[in-house]
């Protein structure tokens, strides 16, 4: 955080704009995340060691750094309140839950041969997307309410609790992998893709939160769509590239 003085002397802290990269290259490794999974299958190549360092990847990209994000977002809240600069680091320590959570639902995943229709639990990339748009909201969105919840440190322990635990729960979440564009088996789908059209128009960087809201209570409100099982073939995420 960075020391500033106001018109009046008065000294002000602000969270370093940097942190804002930190938002772009997780936005980057999820289009790549995305991408080597399609590449694996169009040339059906994979391996178990591919399998291996694309959970390994994801953990520091979808979970080491959004964690960073939520640990500098605690050091602004708290730096708000009065001795908030004399805070112990067992406060900010919540934040690395996120990799912790993640780490355990790669690892089932690796195991669990079932998910390939849908996933148990939400996955880390969701996850981490989800925490990489909040340094855009703060900055970008205009809202005065999003950034005073922004600056409250039970919002981010809260968000802690339940991303944790909807990582490693065992609740259907449909898999983003479309069939053959046939709207009845792929409805809430585009009901997603609608929705993120309209949010993303009228909410901006808003609409991410909005979204993965609406992805989680799509997914349980039609678990028929978030099935898991083996009939059907491999999902995106477990085909990997051979490294």
């Amino acid at each position: 955080m960075i020391p500033v003085s106001d018109q009046n002397g008065e000294l002000m802290l602000m969270l370093p704009e940097k942190i804002y990269w930190a938002s772009a290259f997780i936005g980057i490794a999820a289009v790549i995340d995305f991408l080597d999974g399609l590449v694996a299958r169009m040339l059906n190549f994979s391996s178990e060691m591919g399998k291996q360092l694309d959970s390994l990847a994801d953990v520091v990209s979808f979970g080491v750094a959004p964690a960073m994000i939520i640990y500098q977002f605690l050091r602004l809240a708290f730096a708000q309140q009065e001795d908030g600069m004399d805070v112990s680091v067992l406060w900010l320590l919540p934040a690395f839950v996120v990799p912790c959570a993640g780490a355990f639902r790669l690892a089932r995943f690796n195991l669990d041969k079932e998910q390939s229709c849908g996933f148990k639990g939400v996955p880390i990339p969701a996850a981490g997307l989800l925490i990489a748009s909040f340094p855009l909201i703060y900055w970008y969105s205009n809202n005065a309410i999003a950034v005073r919840v922004l600056l409250s440190p039970w919002f981010w322990y809260a968000l802690i609790a339940i991303i944790a635990y909807l990582m490693i729960s065992t609740l259907p979440m449909m898999a983003l992998k479309f069939k053959g564009l046939s709207f009845k088996n792929d409805m809430p789908k585009f009901i997603l893709v609608a929705l993120a059209i309209i949010a993303g128009v009228i909410f901006h960087w808003l609409a991410v939160p909005i979204v993965f809201v609406a992805y989680v209570a799509l997914s349980l409100a039609m678990p028929g769509y978030a099935r898991v099982n083996t009939a059907t073939g491999d999902s995106i995420e477990n085909i990997h590239p051979i490294p």
